[in-house]
């Protein structure tokens, strides 16, 4: 209800029709209708993520202009923004340490 309240007893608009799928199919794993501590926990830190790659693999994707699964210089540079924000750079520090691949 914090987010959406059907007042006027309409249709609820797409989101919350996603969102309750994805709270019955993947979210509410015992099916009680309530999410205990165990399914909080597998929500925010599930076991099968990998969190480093998921951001490697985005880097890459957003970056790599050519499309060749290579980042070269010139294109980590034309999106500095991106790596300087990202937390697989550790928020841009490890960017101004010498690499022999850079």
């Amino acid at each position: 209800a914090d987010m959406f309240a059907n007042e006027d007893g309409g249709p609820e608009p797409d989101w919350v029709v996603t969102e309750r799928e994805q709270f019955s199919d993947f979210r509410d794993l015992n099916k009680d209708g309530k999410m205990d501590k165990e399914e909080i926990q597998h929500w925010i830190l599930p076991q099968d993520y990998d969190h480093a790659l998921a951001e490697a693999r985005h880097l890459v994707y957003e970056s790599d202009v050519d499309k060749d699964q290579k980042l070269t210089k010139e294109e980590v540079l034309d999106n500095w923004n991106m790596f300087v924000g990202s937390q697989a750079t550790n928020y841009g520090e490890d960017l101004t340490r010498n690499h022999d691949e850079l």
